[in-house]
């Protein structure tokens, strides 16, 4: 594409060149012409006129013009004798004749009840245009036109190594970098030292962009197995504690906070990695039912209620069902319902499912509007007196919104309550009845 497109651009620069080139030498010819014929000839076949007219009326017997381009006819005004029939009818001024006799420029004037009819020889005319205008022309359009495919060229052999490297920029893979694709060594014979330059520096970025996804994929790797490994250990731990009978209450309580904390951070830990990966070639694709999905993150949110007074409902117009990853699925929208489920003290929750969205709205303590947008950046806690978040659910949820196209619009209102509701274009709805 890029190739093409230089390459078309410059072949249409020097196309046009050519192009201005041949209109202005067709009218340079044009304008040429009408300088021989209407200044020089005119303004010649005026003073042969005059000159003519001045000795004539000294000396009747004054030749006529006669030489080899101009030829004079000399008669009477009321008879016309001596002039030739085609020209006697002639009025006096120039007139252009175009006849056997090739005859191109005609001047006739009055004097003294004499005609002097002047012919200037077309065959002249158009030798002279040749001669001093085309031929000339000729030879300077011909050099125009050797010089400008001498730069076309040129400029073909300078911009092949800029199309080079911006083929090779365009099938750049970020996952596998080839760093060789740049390599300095394959332009060192062009004269272009900003070409060389320009290839180095590509070379060394091919190179860097290696030695970053090399340390992405390491750190992905090692911190999938290096931080999930202590949490499962807590939720081991927390288990077994939970089984005690002897356990106090509050002693009880405490550790189904460290397990519930144990699982957000799990979770958070998987987004973490997951908004790592520059692709997504590692992630599964399967068909989602949304209205699983939505019933399984409200039953693993429920912790959060801890006896609050809320009414968690989950209604549904539609059944949806989505082809994406379930993963970022739960993720994105297990943290919009432990979100509402942390700001709402009393109440209501709602999840509806329509035709293409899911809605969370809650009667918790709402967003001021000043502060709607800034939610979304990382560790911005609206309410700092809450305590248990991490400040990165809502950057998790546009970070995921913005990679897979699903659009998140936020309304809320303080001491009213919010509402998110998540756009899912391309998703199917088919009717409840259909789940039975």
């Amino acid at each position: 594409m890029t190739e093409a497109g230089l390459r078309r651009k410059l072949d249409k620069a020097f196309l046009l060149q050519a192009v201005l080139i041949s209109v202005v030498a067709a009218l340079s010819v044009y304008a040429a012409g009408f300088v021989l014929e209407e200044v020089l000839v005119k303004q010649a076949l005026r003073k042969e006129a005059d000159y003519f007219w001045r000795h004539y009326d000294r000396q009747k017997q004054f030749p006529k013009p006669d030489t080899l381009n101009l030829t004079g006819y000399l008669g009477a005004l009321d008879t016309g004798d001596g002039i030739p029939a085609e020209l006697r009818d002639l009025g006096p001024g120039f007139h252009g004749q175009s006849s056997a006799m090739d005859y191109s420029v005609v001047y006739v004037t009055d004097h003294a009840n004499q005609r002097l009819v002047l012919v200037f020889d077309g065959v002249s005319v158009n030798e002279l245009a040749l001669y001093f205008g085309l031929v000339p022309l000729t030879v300077v359009l011909a050099m125009l036109y050797v010089g400008a495919w001498v730069a076309y060229r040129q400029s073909r052999r300078a911009v092949s190594p800029i199309i080079k490297l911006a083929k090779a920029v365009h099938e750049l893979d970020l996952e596998h970098p080839d760093a060789a694709a740049f390599d300095a060594g394959a332009f060192k014979d062009d004269p272009n030292e900003e070409v060389s330059s320009l290839a180095a520096a590509l070379h060394r970025f091919a190179q860097r962009i290696n030695e970053f996804v090399d340390r992405e994929r390491a750190f992905t790797r090692d911190a999938s197995h290096e931080l999930r490994s202590p949490l499962t250990v807590i939720k081991i731990a927390a288990n077994m504690l939970l089984s005690e009978q002897e356990l106090s209450p509050p002693a009880r309580k405490s550790v189904e906070r460290i397990k519930r904390s144990a699982t957000d951070m799990e979770d958070l830990v998987g987004a973490f990695l997951l908004l790592a990966r520059e692709a997504e070639q590692g992630l599964s694709r399967e068909l989602v039912c949304v209205n699983d999905l939505v019933a399984e993150e409200i039953e693993r949110a429920s912790p959060l209620l801890d006896g609050k007074p809320i009414d968690v409902q989950s209604t549904a117009d539609v059944t949806l069902v989505m082809d994406t990853s379930e993963k970022v699925l739960s993720v994105l929208i297990g943290n919009l319902i432990r979100n509402a489920f942390s700001y709402t003290d009393e109440g209501r929750v709602t999840v509806h499912i329509g035709d293409g969205y899911v809605r969370i709205e809650d009667s918790g303590i709402g967003i001021p509007r000043q502060e709607v947008e800034k939610v979304f950046k990382p560790f911005h806690q609206g309410h700092s007196q809450r305590r248990g978040g991490f400040g990165v659910g809502l950057t998790i949820v546009r970070r995921l919104s913005e990679r897979f196209n699903w659009p998140v619009n936020i309304e809320s209102q303080p001491e009213i309550g919010t509402r998110v509701t998540v756009q899912f274009p391309g998703a199917q709805s088919e009717p409840l009845a259909q789940t039975a």
